[in-house]
């Protein structure tokens, strides 16, 4: 089969589309016949050089697919051959084919099509995993939305709104701006030229930035919030004012998706199919695709996904 290679760390030009061996199937794997992947930041960190693949897994990126179940192992009793699934992966995605637990395969939403369907299993699993099970966001809460344009952003302020909240996002252009908007927000930010920090209160924060962030975060924290980080675009180190935190009884919680034993992803997937998949087969969520690409053409996702002008989801299809 054929997958995109790292050649070495660096930019887009190292991602190579060559002849490789055939995923190996266990007892508990489903193989996918891969109809398209995604572009996640997880992506390019990893095609730089820092972010490697936790032990024992694919060596290609590729964080989710959809596609056609090809083959199950003999474990295997919830899947069968032909069934068009999703899933969510510690990697491999950027492939002709892929094996996969069984615990993160889910089936296609209802009304989804296949390949928009690549664009869901990571952006679902972290939103519901860490909006919803960790940050316990309930209905009339507000939540802060770091990077609302994002394929995560858009998926978390469709969902939180679905499900009642008050939803606040941060953008980088009107033109975002106009989008997030459309997708139910209720209040935008354009952090070029406002500090969000002065102008909003939140009860669950989702936040991508890291390091840079964790001031203004703490600061729009309401009193008993939760900051929920998954993501260090503004660095890895910075001090918190535990007196603030005290006085607010302010939660913050540091989370990764990826390196997670396989079944507490599987708690995850189950929990996302019976609670998130019925919102996107009834169109009150749904995937924002912003291009579909070649996967051959990976390079060329990636400069997209550098340049940082993209609203949702860029697709690798096949």
């Amino acid at each position: 089969m054929r997958a995109i290679e790292i050649a070495e760390p660096g930019g887009p030009e190292v991602l190579k589309w060559r002849e490789v061996p055939e995923p190996r199937v266990e007892r508990g794997d489903v193989l996918i016949e891969v109809t398209a992947s995604a572009v996640n930041r997880a992506d390019v960190l990893q095609r730089q050089g820092f972010y490697d693949p936790p032990p024992g897994t694919s060596p290609y990126p590729g964080l989710e697919v959809s596609g056609v179940v090809a083959e199950v192992g003999a474990d295997v009793e919830q899947f069968k051959p032909g069934d068009e699934v999703c899933a969510l992966l510690a990697g491999g995605g950027y492939a002709e084919r892929v094996a996969v637990p069984w615990q993160q395969v889910m089936p296609v939403p209802e009304h989804v099509p296949l390949r928009e369907a690549a664009g869901l299993p990571e952006v679902a699993c972290t939103v519901w995993s860490n909006v919803f099970m960790i940050g316990r966001l309930r209905k009339g809460e507000t939540l802060l939305v770091h990077g609302g344009a994002s394929g995560i952003g858009t998926f978390a302020v469709q969902l939180a709104k679905a499900l009642g909240a008050h939803v606040v996002t941060t953008v980088g252009s009107a033109e975002k701006a106009e989008r997030v908007r459309a997708l139910g927000a209720d209040e935008v930010i354009n952090y070029r030229e406002e500090d969000f920090a002065d102008k909003v209160r939140a009860d669950v924060i989702l936040d991508i930035m890291g390091a840079k962030y964790l001031a203004g975060n703490v600061k729009a924290l309401k009193t008993g919030g939760r900051l929920v980080i998954i993501g260090l675009q503004g660095g890895r180190k910075a001090e918190i004012d535990l007196g603030a935190m005290l006085a607010k009884r302010a939660a913050v919680h540091a989370t990764t998706l990826r390196a997670r034993p396989v079944d507490d992803k599987g708690v995850i997937v189950r929990s996302v199919v019976d609670n998130v998949w019925p919102l996107v087969g009834a169109g009150a969520v749904r995937p924002v695709v912003h291009a579909e690409v070649p996967m051959a053409d990976a390079a060329e996702a990636h400069r997209m996904l550098d340049s940082g002008e993209h609203v949702g989801k860029i697709l690798l299809v096949r």
